[in-house]
């Protein structure tokens, strides 16, 4: 397995991600097909997340609570064709790995014949055990707290968390435990910036936050939101680009030139 990739950079792995704690801020994003994850590749991302958030962004359902494991190795295997120098994570889906050690394992390493480089569970103190277990199988594993929209019914919604003591002393001790267990970052979601601080402060691994303030090592956004593709754009995200009407000046173009008999022209036939 070579070092370098297509472009000529460094391939990135999960033990790079792990060494920039400190060092320089880790950019990550969605991508769930071959183009939109080899143009953000190109782009030079540090990571690219294969994320349940696809059931959402790309399938319609109304949560990632639908998304199937057959669904994340088909999105993983797409992804991991364009073989960039990114790393891959794939997201666990729903109780991919609640049921038992053995599912877990079993599962994550369906993903990782699938592509992915790495995988990603929600949840803290709970899955301990499990985080350990797929660890010690040789896969690295990227934790997940604060929101988790796999736990939202739980949770009470989609509501930004450390808001009360007793969430704020939950989610440090999950990152701690977490970070014993071996995982190599954690992403912190939707979490009051103060509390993201504290537990980037407190842990030996990196921190990529989204909607969680600006004192984490890393930051992650899904790649509809940033380009304006999500019917729902959520309050932490940008968006940089206006694309659905960039596609649909071109479709209109398109049909007009159509319908004018002015596509296809010579070129496009002979």
């Amino acid at each position: 397995m070579s070092n370098t990739c297509h472009s000529g950079r460094k391939k990135i792995y999960a033990r790079t991600i792990l060494s920039m704690k400190g060092e320089k801020k880790i950019v990550m994003v969605t991508a769930y097909d071959y183009p939109i994850a080899r143009i953000v590749d190109e782009a030079g991302v540090d990571a690219i997340l294969v994320g349940d958030s696809l059931g959402m962004v790309v399938l319609g359902y109304d949560s990632t609570l639908h998304v199937t494991m057959n669904d994340m190795m088909r999105h993983v295997s797409a992804v991991s064709r364009t073989r960039p120098c990114a790393l891959i994570t794939a997201d666990m889906p729903f109780m991919s790995y609640e049921p038992s050690t053995k599912d877990a394992i079993f599962n994550a390493g369906r993903l990782v014949k699938s592509g992915a480089e790495a995988v990603k569970l929600e949840g803290g103190s709970e899955i301990i055990d499990i985080i350990k277990a797929i660890v010690s199988s040789g896969i690295p594993v990227m934790g997940h707290i604060g929101m988790t929209p796999q736990k939202a019914n739980r949770l009470g919604g989609y509501r930004r968390m450390g808001k009360t003591e007793s969430e704020k002393r939950m989610l440090l001790e999950d990152a701690k435990l977490l970070d014993e267990a071996g995982v190599f970052s954690i992403v912190i979601e939707f979490t009051k910036a103060d509390v993201a601080k504290k537990i980037t402060e407190s842990i030996t691994v990196p921190t990529i936050c989204i909607g969680a303030g600006p004192y984490c090592d890393g930051q992650v956004l899904v790649i509809h939101d940033i380009l304006g593709l999500s019917s729902f754009v959520p309050p932490f995200a940008k968006t940089y680009v206006n694309l659905p009407e960039i596609i649909k000046e071109a479709v209109e173009q398109y049909s007009k030139e159509v319908r004018n008999g002015v596509f296809p022209e010579p070129q496009h036939y002979k």
